[in-house]
């Protein structure tokens, strides 16, 4: 499918920049002129594919995470979320509804549930000590009548 638009976005995985990586993908996605419901849907799996990389990639440590983001023909959004941190042994059994590593942090392990409830296409790939890849799509709806 033709790439309309991309940005690669890398910064910093550190919880305070949660919110710019939905800021960022809100900013990029206003071309499209989203529904209110389809821009939180895609800024709430965002958030939860950024604090994946940061509280379970990083852990303890620090690290780069790298957003990608392309417009597809037919107001198709393709969204990568990487990082470079411990990566996931079991991908399966962290894609559990409830499954967590943190659990002395009171984490609820539904951030993949919410990124499959919320987008068309969800993948993680994943192997130990190599990171974690994190690629969704959702198709948009068409955009509404204008009245002139």
């Amino acid at each position: 499918m033709k790439v309309v638009n991309a940005v690669k976005f890398i910064f910093p995985g550190i919880s305070e920049n949660e919110r710019t990586a939905r800021a960022v993908v809100s900013a990029f996605l206003v071309q499209l002129d989203p529904t209110v419901e389809e821009l939180a849907d895609i800024r709430t799996a965002v958030s939860e594919a950024v604090t994946n990389a940061i509280v379970h990639g990083y852990r303890k440590s620090r690290g780069d995470v790298e957003l990608h983001m392309k417009l597809l023909e037919d107001r198709e959004v393709y969204l990568r979320i990487k990082d470079h941190g411990c990566g996931i042994a079991d991908i399966t059994q962290a894609m559990q509804p409830l499954f967590t590593t943190a659990p002395e942090e009171e984490r609820a392990g539904l951030g993949f549930a919410v990124m499959e409830s919320f987008m068309d296409k969800l993948q993680v790939k994943s192997a130990p000590e190599k990171g974690t890849t994190v690629t969704m799509r959702k198709k948009l709806g068409s955009l509404p009548c204008r009245v002139k």
